[in-house]
């Protein structure tokens, strides 16, 4: 049965990350690590250019891009800017739970304006981020991750001024 973090592709939610395995593992040759890097450059780019920047034809590429998809390796979505949606207020939260963390971290993903949980080893049992409208709608969803079950506590970092951020870490080819 699927979780609240497993649902809503319509809104481009990015899956739960599967641990890699052998079968994964084995998708990504130095071909595929180049079709990843051309696609994290440009995810529009026509798989006819990719093909010739990594010696395939365009339905060698297009069937590759599949297999990398269905085993979870990758997504291509499109990524908004959330102040030109009139979303003004971002923030990452810590949050300090007790009890069943797994269920509480699909409690808390299923938060529409939640758009990050990450389960953390430190002071934080979880940090997500909230994209919202300004300090009012922030609040609200702070009331909101505060009230889920095995919360204990949640300490807001507003942001300020976002001076990077990046969706092109490459495919560890260097490694």
């Amino acid at each position: 049965m699927p979780t609240p973090a497993d649902s809503a592709t319509s809104r481009g939610v990015i899956r739960r990350h599967p641990q890699l395995n052998h079968a994964n593992h084995a998708l990504l040759d130095d071909i595929a690590k180049q079709i990843i890097e051309q696609l994290q450059e440009d995810g529009r780019r026509p798989y006819a250019t990719i093909g010739r920047a990594v010696g395939l034809s365009e339905a060698a590429v297009r069937q590759r891009v599949q297999r990398l998809i269905d085993a979870g390796v990758m997504q291509i979505v499109a990524v908004t800017d959330p102040l030109q949606l009139g979303l003004g207020r971002q923030a990452m939260i810590g949050v300090k739970t007790t009890g069943d963390l797994d269920g509480i971290a699909d409690r808390i993903s299923a938060i529409e304006e939640v758009d990050y949980v990450v389960i953390t080893a430190g002071s934080y049992d979880l940090l997500l981020e909230a994209v919202c409208r300004n300090d009012d709608h922030l609040l609200e969803i702070l009331h909101e991750v505060r009230a889920v079950d095995g919360v204990i506590g949640a300490e807001v970092f507003v942001y300020l001024k976002l001076r990077k951020q990046t969706y092109s870490w490459g495919t560890g080819a260097a490694a």
